[in-house]
């Protein structure tokens, strides 16, 4: 079966996320980069209208923000301190 328009789209736009870092940028440039690629994007799949763009762009940035915020250090404990419930 063939991947609609938006499908394409949808993974040229993650394949972009994933080779140019974008998910190490800061939420400002995040937001900069997504609304210029997905501008790209509107140039390549012409046939997408501004609701499916809108898709793109709300999906790109809700894959480049984690659901669990990973920082420097963990959380974890480690086996030695943990306690059993």
């Amino acid at each position: 079966m063939a991947n609609s328009v938006l499908d394409q789209a949808r993974d040229e736009l993650f394949s972009h996320i994933n080779r140019c870092g974008v998910l190490h940028a800061s939420p400002e440039d995040q937001e900069t980069w997504m609304s210029e690629t997905v501008d790209y994007l509107a140039e390549r799949y012409p046939e997408l209208g501004d609701p499916q763009l809108d898709e793109l762009h709300a999906i790109g940035m809700r894959f480049c923000a984690p659901a669990i915020n990973h920082g420097e250090e963990h959380t974890a404990v480690d086996q030695e301190n943990a306690t059993v419930a």
